[in-house]
């Protein structure tokens, strides 16, 4: 069985939080653990921020947030895939750019640290860009459906 999101969302600060609540509401039909739903949490929070600052340089634009959850039949995990994308600079070196501390807007005391966060909280991280033309984030992540124990 599969469910479906999608949104998209101005390139604003303040509509990282909305992607950060959608997320964990989205995933609650698992009853992920406070760890899981952390994880999931903090790697869109870097996607999405990844795509407003990095990706629109405080220009207007839009933020595409596309999830689904498959949770296998009869089964007590799902798979959760997220995509974040943008139609901002696009990024010139992916490879460089995913080296921990590297960024390209140290003024704003950015860590280097967003694409790092991703690989570690989730299962597997894709990263596609052109310059000019944008950038796609995909995450993926297994999730364990929590036994109610009442």
């Amino acid at each position: 069985m599969e469910n479906n999101m999608s949104m998209v969302f101005d390139a604003k600060s303040e509509n990282e939080g909305l992607a950060r609540m959608v997320i964990s509401a989205f995933i609650t039909e698992l009853d992920p653990t406070i760890e899981e739903l952390n994880d999931v949490k903090t790697a869109v929070s870097e996607a999405v921020t990844n795509s407003i600052i990095h990706g629109y340089n405080g220009t207007e634009g839009k933020v595409y947030m596309d999830c689904s959850l498959d949770m296998e039949e009869n089964e007590n995990h799902g798979t959760l895939k997220i995509t974040v994308k943008d139609q901002g600079v696009g990024i010139e070196n992916v490879e460089k750019a995913k080296e921990p501390l590297f960024t390209t807007k140290p003024e704003l005391e950015r860590s280097g640290m967003g694409f790092m966060f991703m690989e570690m909280f989730m299962d597997e991280l894709i990263v596609e860009s052109e310059k000019g033309r944008g950038t796609k984030v995909s995450m993926t992540k297994r999730l364990t459906k929590q036994e109610k124990i009442w």
